[in-house]
């Protein structure tokens, strides 16, 4: 089958068509309610077909405080598959800190440049200026229960960090994460907006405050 002759759209045109389609996205997944906050965390729904539930208010909040203590004044943070725990650090004050989130769903991609397009499957396939350990500290939360998915994403989160790592995981993946990065299993428990069946930990390779 020989496709040459098929009409291709100019990179041009297709970047423009993609940006109108992301804006309508946007404007239909995003609520409108007055005074909206378009970090809060809810603003873009959950998709259970990308194995995305969202952490509680409270959990995201915690988990972006202690991101921050641990990375220290003027720290870089990567959020990977997090999107919960970036829009929570969006919502504090960011003078003392940046952040980036890394994620499968173009959705996010309303946050700009600070959105990269992440591909579990292809953990080293980033962006040029994503350097290798220029991350103060990398919080991470891989969207499936599978040892697979654990190390490959673990291949992203060593390259990225400069060493701490915060891994939200099920508490089944207790071996595999710590034979694949290393963490411990922290006492606090995160929490979802949506009840999941799986028991949630959280882990690290640091001294944290979730303990």
């Amino acid at each position: 089958d020989d496709d040459d002759d098929i009409p291709q759209l100019s990179s041009h045109t297709l970047a423009a068509l993609q940006e109108f389609y992301l804006e309508q996205q946007q404007r239909e997944g995003m609520k409108t309610s007055q005074g909206f906050n378009q970090y809060s965390i809810g603003s873009i729904e959950e998709d259970w077909q990308l194995s995305q539930f969202w952490y509680s208010d409270e959990t995201a909040l915690c988990l972006a405080k202690e991101a921050v203590l641990a990375a220290g004044k003027g720290g870089r943070i990567a959020c990977i598959s997090a999107p919960s725990v970036y829009q929570k650090l969006k919502e504090q004050d960011c003078k003392d800190f940046s952040v980036c989130i890394l994620e499968y769903d173009r959705r996010f991609s309303v946050y700009g440049e600070e959105f990269i397009f992440y591909d579990y499957n292809h953990p080293l396939d980033l962006p040029e200026n994503l350097l290798p350990h220029s991350f103060d500290i990398v919080v991470a939360d891989p969207p499936y229960l599978s040892e697979e998915c654990l190390q490959k994403t673990s291949e992203t989160i060593k390259y990225l960090t400069k060493g701490k790592i915060l891994l939200c995981t099920g508490a089944v993946m207790e071996e595999q994460a710590a034979k694949h990065l290393g963490v411990k299993m922290c006492k606090f428990i995160p929490k979802h907006s949506r009840n999941l069946a799986n028991e949630f930990r959280c882990y690290v390779n640091y001294a944290s405050g979730l303990d």
